[in-house]
């Protein structure tokens, strides 16, 4: 029971990397909020409570921290999760509006989550936030400008929170995973995925488990001389 006693928000939770994670982490002993804008299945763990969330909307953070508060009176973890890829193109191709919509979900939701979530942490003496980066937050990527700057800024962003907020008892982590079996690369074309495997040295997709337990270090106590590191669980993509 890892995380016994722990309150913990997780986002982005509907499927994939978040929905592993919330199970997770209530099998450990937490009690979850598992913060989409989609419905999921139903969650059987009876420690895990399905919400809904924008994570692009800072009145629906307040709304959602408000009433995680009233009902536990805490929130020591905020695993910071939601993304999307969105358009493929590069700098000169993709639209505006495209560029605006990755970033509002992949970096605006980060901030606004750490924004709103870290007094309540401060008020109570401390917590882990959690943010998801990706490989490509650490490599480059041809393509895809919108996702890597996003995610190059949530590593750089999770430092920042670790910084700014250590005296506060606040542990701020970015995690980045590789290519994962998710709902999320299943969208996306079957030639980009195989090439990222191709190039991986473990030579296969990852699990959202996989990704999941690396969450559940960070948000919990073994983790606690951590802050301002990267968790790279990717297969070994990146030591090339």
């Amino acid at each position: 029971m890892r995380l016994e006693g722990k309150v913990a928000l997780v986002t982005g939770a509907a499927g994939g990397i978040g929905r592993a994670s919330a199970e997770l982490f209530a099998e450990e002993g937490a009690v979850v909020y598992a913060a989409d804008i989609a419905e999921g299945p139903a969650f059987e763990h009876p420690s895990v409570t399905a919400v809904h969330l924008d994570v692009t909307d800072e009145a629906s953070w307040r709304s959602l921290v408000d009433r995680i508060v009233a009902e536990q009176g805490r929130i020591d973890v905020l695993f910071s999760n939601a993304g999307l890829v969105g358009s493929y193109e590069p700098v000169d191709t993709i639209p505006l509006e495209d560029w605006h919509r990755v970033l509002r979900v992949n970096l605006d939701g980060v901030f606004l989550g750490a924004r709103t979530v870290v007094p309540v942490m401060r008020e109570s003496g401390g917590g882990s936030i959690i943010s998801t980066s990706s490989i490509w937050g650490i490599a480059g990527a041809a393509g895809v400008a919108a996702y890597t700057a996003s995610k190059g800024a949530v590593r750089l962003l999770s430092k920042n929170l670790a910084l700014s907020y250590a005296g506060d008892g606040i542990r701020s982590n970015s995690i980045h995973p590789g290519i994962i079996d998710t709902p999320l690369i299943a969208a996306q074309d079957a030639e980009v995925t195989a090439g990222v495997v191709a190039q991986t040295p473990l030579g296969r997709l990852g699990r959202a488990r996989e990704i999941a337990y690396g969450a559940l270090f960070l948000a919990s106590d073994e983790s606690s001389y951590m802050t301002g590191a990267e968790l790279v669980i990717d297969g070994g993509y990146t030591t090339q």
